[in-house]
């Protein structure tokens, strides 16, 4: 299906939700418009994405800042939903959630890990948008909460097929 143009790279981005900001939405982008090239049948293939939930600073506790009782969630959308979506939603990349129980217990799940019904270690999603959007969501924030997405990812180039297929579910989820 897919021919690989390099090896695997990492792209980060961080989403803040700031003091106060439980219950709003919070929003990121990353940018693969140099990478996708719709002439070329270039693509992006997403082998997998970390999310790293930290407070105000490095160096703070993400426990504090989210506080018992709380719980912190991220999802990566090839679409731009402007909102946290179903797992049935195909734009959906992948999601995860930090959970602090009312004893302080800390439970971290992702839901969702790119593509994780291919075949085999070579699969991943293809995303042939040229960006990724990050939507993030805290029930309370004591203090700043960031959450760090590290994406791995190669460019890879599909037949015409495949490209077209690819883009025609992109576009039939954007519905």
């Amino acid at each position: 299906m897919a021919t690989k143009k390099t090896s695997m790279f990492t792209l980060t981005e961080r989403v803040t939700i700031p003091l106060g900001g439980g219950g709003t939405d919070v929003f990121a982008t990353i940018d693969l418009g140099s990478y996708v090239d719709v002439g070329d049948r270039q693509a992006i293939q997403v082998l997998g994405a970390d999310l790293i939930f930290q407070g105000a600073t490095p160096a703070a506790d993400v426990v504090g800042a989210i506080g018992n009782g709380h719980e912190v969630k991220l999802q990566m959308t090839d679409l731009n939903r402007g909102a946290l979506v179903f797992a049935d939603d195909r734009a959906l990349v992948a999601s995860g959630q930090l959970t602090i129980d009312s004893n302080g217990g800390v439970s971290r799940d992702v839901d969702l890990y790119p593509d994780n019904f291919g075949k085999g270690s070579d699969d991943g999603r293809y995303v042939v948008n040229d960006t990724l959007y990050l939507t993030a969501n805290a029930t309370n924030a004591i203090t700043d909460i960031n959450v760090t997405v590290r994406v791995d990812a190669q460019i890879v180039s599909l037949t015409a097929k495949d490209f077209m297929a690819i883009a025609i579910q992109s576009t039939a989820a954007d519905n």
